[in-house]
């Protein structure tokens, strides 16, 4: 059994690891830190896991991770790069939720990020968590980087483009949103019910921290420079992510050419679902589970092609894909429990 520690695990990414690690056939969930909670059953919190969380919350203090075989840290950024240190040192794998060894080039992270980086010597270390496209390298990592959750939908629905040089690089569109819950469990006005309900914005257009996190890993797949223009939104629902990309095609192909690329790319990733050319996927068919599902269209048959992607912003979008990274690590099959079908209605 792999002896899991979560620290922070009072926020939505935390509780979705705790319904995911719950049912686990090779998990045993040693400690869930939280200072502010020290003490309290998590099934207090979270009812729904009555019956499969007998643990309670631990200040981080209290928590000896170090007899854990891996750490998740659900927590804001800046957390893991404190803690991971002493944790490889004691034998613990690492993986991250934040964004603290997601970006390679420390000045860029901390431009984005606005706070020191406190373990440098990690970032090279550290794996890109996007088990799709780093099966290999995430199966002998120590430092998993979980991605972003729109950057996963922007690479996925990218790459077998760029791979295939067919698409202009410097000119790629992403047209984003997501639910609520993609703000994480804290107190905001914006997130309010009265103020998110009926209503759609747009946000971070100037710039926003994915951004920077998406082009670096995108311009491993392509010598064109990238160039990537990215607006995401917040939708009044509480999961659920839908990226539309646009790029512009740059050699002759057809649309089952195009669709081939796809499904040729994802054949052996049960996790994306390529959908026919054509298709529209709504972000219900993704909700509560790990599937990313993907489908092409090709207005009037021209030179653009638009990737629709959905996925669950909790799950592939965060919890579902570190369960997913820590199952190679560990040896285990990637789709270990993480079968759930997503709900409907």
């Amino acid at each position: 059994m792999i002896k899991v520690g979560i620290v922070g695990g009072t926020g939505y990414t935390g509780v979705e690891l705790l319904r995911l690690l719950a049912v686990h056939p090779q998990v045993e969930l040693t400690a869930i830190t939280s200072r502010k909670e020290d003490g309290l059953p998590v099934a207090d919190m979270f009812p729904s896991l009555r019956g499969r969380v007998n643990l309670a919350f631990s200040a981080p203090d209290k928590a000896d991770l170090t007899q854990c075989d891996v750490v998740f840290f659900a927590t804001p950024h800046g957390v893991a790069m404190a803690q991971a240190p002493e944790l490889l040192k004691a034998g613990v794998k690492v993986i991250d939720l934040a964004a603290d060894f997601r970006i390679k080039d420390q000045s860029v992270f901390e431009k984005w990020y606005k706070i020191p980086h406190t373990a440098p010597e990690l970032l090279e270390e550290a794996v890109y968590g996007l088990v799709e496209l780093n099966r290999e390298q995430i199966k002998g990592a120590r430092v998993i980087a979980n991605p972003g959750c729109y950057p996963t939908t922007m690479q996925l629905g990218l790459y077998p483009l760029l791979k295939a040089g067919v698409i202009d690089a410097g000119h790629l569109i992403a047209d984003a949103k997501s639910g609520v819950s993609g703000a994480g469990r804290k107190a905001e006005i914006g997130t309010l019910f009265s103020e998110s309900s009926d209503n759609f914005k747009a946000y971070g257009v100037a710039g926003h921290r994915h951004t920077p996190e998406t082009s670096a890993q995108l311009q491993r797949y392509t010598d064109q420079k990238i160039g990537l223009i990215f607006t995401p939104h917040l939708v009044p629902m509480i999961r659920g992510m839908f990226t539309t990309l646009y790029a512009k095609l740059t050699k002759e192909i057809d649309n089952a050419a195009l669709q081939a690329l796809f499904e040729e790319q994802y054949k052996d990733s049960q996790f994306v679902d390529v959908m026919p050319f054509g298709s529209l996927p709504e972000t219900r068919s993704t909700r509560g589970s790990n599937m990313l599902r993907i489908a092409l269209h090709r207005p009037e048959n021209g030179d653009t092609v638009v990737v629709l992607v959905v996925q669950d912003n909790l799950v592939k979008g965060a919890s579902g894909q570190a369960v997913q990274c820590m199952n190679l690590m560990f040896g285990l099959p990637e789709e270990t429990g993480l079968q759930q079908i997503a709900l409907l209605p």
